[in-house]
């Protein structure tokens, strides 16, 4: 016997498909034709959703973009996570800032950076972005500490960090206008020196003789060890 609850779970579940596809088509379309190129028209046809199920969803092109606002912090949350955890053991400091900028140069990064050039000029849109990228912002910051194994406690780790994301999220904006990954990799390189040398140097809590930024070894051999 067919009931309404037996007929509303796959009517809910097409539901949620249809939107993901939308939203995913949002997103495309930011980094293909930018957030000026980017109609409810175009998104409907790119998911392959007729207007009128688009617009029951999303009434309006900023309903559609604020969902997608925060689609692209789901999503850029978790290939940030998925990214972390294949990391390779032992791949050092340098590893972690290819990881970072390999997010800074990603397609979901170029959606975003479309959202927040929009969002200068639209309060509404404003509204909704800037606390979920405060939201992301947290959610790398914190990922990065823990990546470079760095103690904020010790004065100047946490200023070397933020320089760190400001860094490589300045090389992934100079990507958007050419494709310069040769100098973005000189600069990576000598970046891991620098954050090796000055978490080296950093006093730590521990006075271990045993550890290993206290053993007489080169800055970038113990930062190695320790990961």
């Amino acid at each position: 016997m067919v009931t309404a609850a037996t007929t509303r779970v796959p009517q809910e579940e097409r539901s949620r498909a249809m939107r993901a596809r939308l939203l995913e088509a949002t997103v495309e379309l930011l980094v293909e034709r930018g957030f000026a190129g980017t109609s409810t028209t175009l998104v409907s046809e790119r998911a392959g959703v007729s207007r009128g199920a688009q617009l029951h969803h999303f009434p309006t092109k900023n309903d559609l973009v604020v969902a997608a606002v925060e689609h692209l912090t789901a999503v850029r949350g978790a290939e940030l996570e998925a990214a972390a955890a294949a990391l390779p053991s032992g791949g050092g400091t340098r590893a972690v800032l290819t990881l970072l900028g390999d997010h800074f140069t990603s397609p979901v990064f170029t959606a975003a950076l479309e959202l927040w050039v929009a969002a200068r000029t639209d309060p509404a849109l404003m509204e909704a972005v800037a606390p979920l990228e405060q939201k992301v912002g947290r959610e790398v910051h914190r990922l990065t500490v823990e990546l470079l194994g760095a103690d904020e406690s010790v004065p100047g780790v946490r200023e070397l960090v933020q320089a760190t994301l400001d860094l490589v999220r300045g090389l992934g904006l100079a990507n958007t206008i050419t494709d310069d990954r040769r100098r973005r990799e000189r600069i990576l390189d000598r970046w891991a020196q620098v954050i090796d040398l000055t978490l080296d140097a950093a006093p730590g809590p521990l006075s271990d003789p045993t550890d290993a930024r206290a053993t007489p070894a080169t800055p970038a051999t113990s930062r190695e060890t320790t990961r």
